[in-house]
């Protein structure tokens, strides 16, 4: 994750002469969006490299979502699709979906839950889900997770202290039309307060078990089929409201948290509850974004206020892990998002005002 200078998008020799040494590949590609990015996401497929989905943060109820590709022939992002959403997506997800075998879907939430199919340039609306029927009221979504196992399967977070695990039904009607629609699974109150993050585990088969994080400060753990009961994993000393969290992809053992205006990432093991196992620290300002890498247990990727994007080698656990092993500034801007791409995982991106940059890892 070295700086800007490292690789150029250099071009092969001219006229006559002898041809020079093979372009190297550039570390970092740079895309400018029309508004400040608050959410993003890679794309999954593996036939479309280098495409992600960004999504607006306009402090009005008409925001966008942008889908952008790397032509990697021109070292340039192009947006493919631009499309209106209404209030600032909370999140962004893409359909794990790493075969290509489903439609071409993603998902954001916000003040509900929708699916959307990808197109270029019409993205067009697949549905809409709400599980407040009777209400003019709706309480706006802080998050949501889609499951890796079980592409039909999504869960949300809400500010009314619930989480609610969504079936999609993807019907192909005649011809090639698919028509996709969706139903509430279950819906539980997961905390005393709001929820503000929640993310399926790969534990057990993968597809029953999630956390969630919330306003009263604590990382619950539950199972799809024992509703009955959650599990504490975690709970802040001082009650200070968790607003992140990941599940680690190869060792479904650890995950990573982080409390509001935190300066550190909090690494938990579930087979020691409440007791971190390590503590990343090395941010100076309040960190935004947590990913662990995709093809390895050991690695993540921490991001923060203090514009710098931390990669961490947490394998000498529980021993103190002082200092991260790669670090990248972002000269202009404090980065509020950051995703590590499943598909690609040589690359990271990170979200910084209006910008989103890919770095090579």
């Amino acid at each position: 994750m070295s700086g800007p200078g490292s690789g150029g998008a250099g071009a092969g020799g001219g006229g006559g002469s002898a041809p020079g040494p093979p372009p190297k590949r550039k570390e970092i590609y740079k895309y400018k969006a029309p508004w400040t990015v608050f959410s993003m996401n890679w794309s999954v497929r593996p036939d479309k490299r280098f495409r992600l989905a960004l999504g607006s943060f306009v402090e009005e109820y008409n925001n966008k979502v942008q889908i952008v590709s790397l032509d990697e022939d021109t070292s340039e992002f192009t947006a493919k699709s631009t499309f209106d959403h209404p209030y600032p997506t909370t999140k962004i997800m893409w359909i794990p979906d790493s075969k290509g075998i489903y439609p071409d879907l993603l998902a954001t939430s916000g003040d509900y839950l929708r699916v959307w199919k990808a197109g270029e340039p019409e993205t067009r609306l697949e549905c809409l889900l709400n599980n407040n029927k009777n209400s003019d009221f709706c309480a706006p979504l802080t998050s949501f997770d889609w499951n890796e196992v079980d592409p039909n399967l999504l869960g949300t977070s809400s500010i009314d202290t619930t989480c609610t695990v969504w079936g999609l039904e993807t019907d192909q009607m005649l011809g090639r039309v698919t028509m996709v629609s969706g139903h509430v699974k279950t819906q539980l109150i997961a905390h005393d307060k709001e929820v503000y993050d929640i993310a399926f585990s790969k534990a057990g088969g993968g597809r029953d078990m999630f956390a969630s994080v919330g306003a009263d400060g604590s990382v619950r753990m539950f199972d799809l089929r024992h509703l009955e009961h959650s599990t504490i994993i975690y709970e802040d000393p001082n009650h200070t409201p968790l607003l992140r969290l990941a599940w680690n992809k190869q060792d479904p053992n650890y995950l990573a948290t982080v409390a509001m205006d935190a300066v550190e990432v909090i690494i938990l093991d579930v087979r020691v509850p409440c007791t971190p196992v390590a503590r990343l620290n090395n941010h100076r300002a309040c960190v935004n974004g947590i990913a662990w890498a995709p093809h390895s247990s050991c690695h993540i990727c921490t991001a923060g206020d203090d514009h710098q994007a931390l990669i961490w080698d947490i394998q000498q656990m529980p021993r103190a892990i002082e200092d991260p092993i790669l670090a990248y500034t972002a000269a202009e801007g404090e980065i509020n998002q950051i995703q590590w791409g499943a598909t690609q995982p040589d690359w990271i991106a990170i979200c910084y005002n209006k910008n989103l940059e890919i770095l090579r890892v």
